[in-house]
């Protein structure tokens, strides 16, 4: 109670009195401070109950004044004295020594409003960023401590600074000698080499020449330098803060590696803290650290930090935390996730299903080290991809999709698909790939298809007696395909088709020419007289114009082909496979093919702009400079989808839809060899092998044996066509 009535009393005198220059004024807060320590014998009082709150205000607003009345980059008297007289370095040992109880959580908020409030760079000064080095060690070290909103206020200004000029995170990468553990003490580096030459002593570009820090209890401090304190007050002082050092807590004496990351490992330690808030803060401090561009900041975030280990344990920890079986619907529909926005309340969901909170806090989570390595600096984003890849992708996941339970399969599968969907790290998008289809580029051949256990298992998946396995692989396979990798395609098909070893080489006669100048190949069937295919109509073609001109450029290392066959030709031989008597789309309106097809070719402008970056030939590698005498298979992806085409008579609509989707996505790739391959119906196949054209063919030829034996076909057909659109009421047929 006396110590608020001397506050207030003080407070009138000081609106009475005639307002002193400024730099006087700061000395007699701080001296009122530093007062304190020399007089008081009662060091248990908290310290809302002292005055040092309102002097350390006072000198804030003090300073604060002081810069506004001067220029720029212009430092005044007042901040001469703080630099000059440490006060800084006093203040960090008074807060860590927590004394008056309460002292540290004053000192966290003073740093922090002289950081984020003072327009001049502070942080160069040795007698700045060395305390304030010293004060981001005491952050996180108990995690729920009264002070944590505070810690996390301070280390994200000071996050904040670096980001505006990241130059100076090299004062913050501190070199250590190794220090061995003896007795309760450490041998202390000696600083005397740093005293005198003050500032310039700093490198700025390699971040290498940062003084060393003391290892043992000692604070370092250097005691406040007060001209004309007596004598006698000065060793007062300097004893008492000599005691408070005794009790306070002793810095780690473990061995330590050579170069530290303090303002890591502090921001590390908070985001485990349990308050969702301190947490979230303390992962937006490290998202902009790992932005900053300098080198020496990257290598040491990821070799001297835990970050990596950080991130990747969590995320195999929420892995596991989630249910053994959760339907795939709910994975795939589960709202959109951010991280850092995941609360969740599971009496407000009306659409809550077991494990929902664990499969957010996941989904979360991954977004955030999603982010973080998209926004990182590239040297820190590749390590971080590949920590994931090894400590999460292979070592929890991978068992996972390898084991031989359906309903485990399932769940895994529709937490890769979810995954796959999500990610839009270029960097861990990498990673994911090789994870899921392996780094080889050469062709595949039918022995080695499961040289990467993964990829084959996967595919197998494809294929599975399980339809509901099957899908779910199918969709996982069909997003992989619409990210922006080519690896994704190279490595599934185009390695396959490389040496276009699956046509069937005829050297074009002269008689011939004139054939091939008029869009034909030569000895090829001109499908639009054939007997099967006499049911073109103008409503199901598209002209030759609207298609090319979404095609790839031509450049002048791959020129046009002018004996290509011509677009329309193809589009119309697909449309008119199917006889009249076995279609029904004409007696719907509004289903023709003409909306499939231009959907798709929306579709196919949009892939040829995601394409453009991989520089792909305009037209096929020339047939004399290929490999035809090699044994041509089609890889054991396409050998997959290929055999579920086949038997696309007998299989449930839903296996049928996701099939034809996932070759629907690979003919929308403009690489000629997959157009080649994949849609041209002219193309001469060598022996033995099959296209999507020839397998579509003989399902036809099953199919018009089969329409044969059923009575009333056509409107029994177009009653399901209506059934499956939602136009007719279920019932038997």
């Amino acid at each position: 109670m006396f110590s608020k009535f001397t506050s207030i009393l003080q407070h009138a005198v000081e609106a009475l009195a005639p307002s002193l220059p400024l730099q006087e004024d700061f000395v007699y807060h701080w001296k009122a401070i530093t007062h304190y320590y020399i007089e008081t014998s009662d060091d248990k009082a908290p310290v809302t109950d002292t005055n040092i709150p309102s002097h350390l205000d006072q000198m804030l607003g003090i300073l604060l004044q002081e810069e506004r009345e001067r220029e720029f980059g212009v430092t005044g008297p007042c901040m001469e004295y703080l630099l000059h007289h440490k006060i800084l370095e006093t203040l960090y040992t008074l807060g860590k020594a927590d004394c008056p109880p309460g002292m540290r959580q004053q000192v966290l908020v003073f740093y922090t409003k002289l950081l984020g409030r003072i327009q001049q760079p502070l942080l160069p000064h040795i007698n700045v960023h060395r305390p304030v080095q010293k004060l981001i060690r005491l952050c996180g070290e108990v995690l729920a401590t009264p002070t944590e909103n505070e810690e996390i206020q301070f280390l994200c200004i000071v996050c904040a600074k670096l980001k505006q000029n990241p130059y100076l995170v090299n004062f913050f990468l501190e070199n250590k000698l190794k220090s061995l553990a003896s007795k309760g003490t450490a041998d202390v580096i000696s600083e005397d080499t740093s005293k005198g030459q003050g500032q310039d002593s700093l490198s700025t570009d390699t971040g290498q020449s940062c003084q060393p820090e003391e290892l043992s209890g000692a604070t370092g401090l250097e005691h406040a330098e007060l001209d004309d304190e007596p004598p006698h007050q000065l060793d007062d002082l300097s004893t008492s803060l000599d005691n408070l050092t005794v009790t306070s807590l002793p810095e780690a004496t473990v061995i330590r590696p050579n170069q530290d990351y303090n303002l890591v490992n502090s921001l590390l330690n908070l985001t485990r803290s349990p308050d969702g808030r301190i947490a979230v803060k303390a992962c937006e401090g490290l998202m902009l650290l790992v932005s900053l561009p300098e080198p020496a900041a990257a290598r040491c975030l990821t070799q001297s930090t835990c970050l990596c280990e950080l991130l990747t344990d969590r995320l195999a920890s929420l892995y596991k935390a989630l249910p053994q079986s959760v339907d795939p619907l709910d994975i795939e529909t589960v709202e959109a996730i951010n991280w850092g926005l995941d609360s969740y309340s599971h009496k407000e969901d009306a659409s809550a299903f077991p494990g929902k909170r664990a499969l957010i806090s996941f989904l979360s989570w991954f977004d955030y080290c999603d982010q973080l390595i998209k926004e990182a600096q590239k040297t820190a984003a590749v390590a971080l991809a590949k920590a994931v890849h090894e400590r999460f992708f292979i070592g929890v996941m991978e068992p996972q999709l390898m084991q031989t339970s359906e309903m485990g399969i399932l769940t895994s599968t529709a937490l890769l698909h979810r995954i796959v969907r999500q990610v839009t790290s270029d960097v861990l998008l990498q990673e994911m790939v090789f994870f899921i289809l392996g780094e080889q580029r050469e062709p595949e051949t039918l022995a080695e298809i499961s040289r990467h256990p993964l990829r084959h298992r996967l595919i197998e998946h494809c294929d599975h007696i399980s339809d509901e396995i099957s899908i779910m692989t199918l969709r996982m396979f069909e997003h992989l395909l619409q990210k922006p990798n080519e690896h994704i395609l190279y490595n599934l098909v185009l390695r396959n088709l490389e040496e276009r070893n699956y046509t069937e080489y005829k050297p074009v006669c002269p008689e011939d020419k004139d054939v091939v100048e008029n869009g034909l190949i030569a000895g090829a069937v001109d499908l639009e007289e054939d007997p099967l295919f006499t049911d073109i109509s103008p409503d199901n073609t598209l002209s030759n114009q609207e298609w090319l001109s979404s095609s790839p450029p031509a450049t002048p290392d791959h020129p046009k082909n002018d004996g290509k066959t011509e677009v329309h030709k193809i589009v119309n031989s697909f449309l008119c496979l199917v006889p009249d008597e076995a279609k029904s789309s004409y007696h719907v309106e509004g289903t023709g093919y003409d909306t499939y097809l231009r959907d798709a070719h929306r579709q196919f402008r949009d892939y040829c702009a995601i394409c453009l970056r991989w520089e792909w030939p305009g037209s096929p590698k020339a047939l004399e400079k290929c490999n035809l005498e090699a044994t041509f298979f089609e890889g054991h992806f396409l050998k997959v989808l290929f055999d579920r085409m086949g038997r696309i008579l007998d299989q449930p609509y839903d296996v049928n839809l996701q099939v034809t989707s996932v070759l629907s996505r690979l003919s929308l790739f403009p690489h000629p060899h997959i157009h080649e391959y994949l849609l041209d119906p002219y193309v001469n196949l060598a022996s033995g092998c099959r296209s999507l054209f020839s397998v579509i063919v003989r399902v036809v030829g099953d199919l018009m044996v089969r329409i044969q034996r059923i009575q009333d076909f056509t409107p029994k057909l177009l009653l399901v066509r209506k059934r499956l659109l939602g136009l007719e009421p279920e019932g038997p047929m």
